[in-house]
């Protein structure tokens, strides 16, 4: 929770505020109220990895009609909207595209994936890896949109590092 928000609600609503058009949330074995949501996907196998979530979130995407996904992790609470908006009109807009937020140089999150690049990115997500191994063999693809100054990419892994 931050700011009595739940991180996946958090998550959701800068995802809507950041301007995407349809907001989709994976979550494991946990019930939240997700206002900010247009589908949400129970995961029941959340506890195999990052992967396996975004394989889940890809999944239930196909055959929606869109050309692209912004993928954003909820523990990643210094990521708001104007990061999402950047990395959102930073990239082009067609299914062949990709872009990653950057902070100092440093690739992050929220990623931008065209839809061509889904079938290859789950093949490639395992584990903890969502996108990066994918990403990692086709670099070119990538389009890099400075976002320094626009938020903070550190994840949070305990309610202590939550900012106060």
């Amino acid at each position: 929770m931050l700011d009595g928000e739940p991180l996946a609600a958090r998550a959701a609503r800068v995802l809507r505020d950041g301007g995407c058009d349809l907001v989709a949330v994976v979550l494991g074995p946990v019930d939240v109220d997700l206002p900010a949501a247009d589908l949400v996907v129970h995961h029941q196998r959340w506890d195999d990895g990052l992967g396996s979530s975004l394989r889940a979130g890809l999944g239930a995407l196909g055959g929606r009609g869109h050309d692209q996904v912004m993928v954003v992790l909820c523990d990643q609470p210094g990521i708001g909207a104007a990061v999402v908006q950047a990395v959102r009109l930073g990239a082009g807009a067609g299914p062949q595209d990709v872009a990653m937020a950057t902070f100092g140089g440093v690739r992050s999150h929220p990623v931008l994936i065209g839809s061509d690049h889904w079938v290859g990115v789950a093949a490639f997500a395992r584990g903890d890896v969502g996108a990066r191994g994918y990403l990692s063999r086709h670099p070119d693809l990538v389009t890099e949109v400075p976002c320094d100054g626009l938020g903070d990419p550190a994840d949070v892994d305990h309610p202590h590092q939550l900012p106060d």
